[in-house]
């Protein structure tokens, strides 16, 4: 299959999140009260061309779920940019060639691709900070404890820093394919 046909096959944000089961009223709350500056809108549409990020991801991560709707609502906001999911369940070929670093099948996993869906990036499964406090000062803490503080990172950054982060892979691809 072709990755243009695997990426239109895949689930838009809008019917992924309405057959959510695990962590739906999140999900859902979320999604409603997400907001993305328009200075984010604004660079991606700066961009030019299109964009198009396919998601890996399921209804039980607490990583997706404070991730994906804010890239989701950039999506809808910004009309060169288009966003689809797909389980990780059932796409173990996808998941396994978007492994984290450690050999985790770590989501969600953000893959890029350009208007001619070539890939040239992907982002995962946590905002660069996040990871490295989870790593690090986070590993020692119990398990409990430890999601208490991601949720509260989350809530703090309210999507900022994964914005960042995946417009950042957008715009060296854009870059890089001007200097070509």
């Amino acid at each position: 299959m072709t990755l243009k046909r695997r990426f239109y096959e895949a689930s838009p944000f809008s019917h992924f999140l309405g057959a959510v089961e695990t962590n739906a009223d999140l999900w859902r709350s979320l999604a409603r009260r997400v907001e993305v500056p328009d200075a984010a809108v604004d660079r991606v549409r700066a961009l030019g061309s299109q964009w198009h990020l396919l998601v890996i991801a399921e209804d039980w991560c607490g990583d997706a779920v404070n991730t994906v709707p804010v890239l989701a609502k950039l999506a809808d906001l910004a009309e060169n940019l288009d966003l689809r999911v797909v389980s990780r369940e059932a796409n173990p070929d996808l998941m396994d060639s978007h492994l984290a670093p450690s050999g985790a099948r770590a989501i969600p996993m953000v893959i890029a691709y350009d208007a001619d869906f070539v890939e040239f990036g992907s982002w995962g499964s946590r905002p660069t900070p996040l990871q490295h406090w989870v790593q690090t000062t986070g590993a020692a803490m119990s398990k409990d404890d430890r999601y208490r503080e991601i949720r509260r990172w989350y809530a703090r950054d309210r999507g900022g820093t994964t914005l960042d982060e995946v417009i950042g892979i957008l715009e060296r691809r854009a870059s890089a394919l001007r200097v070509a």
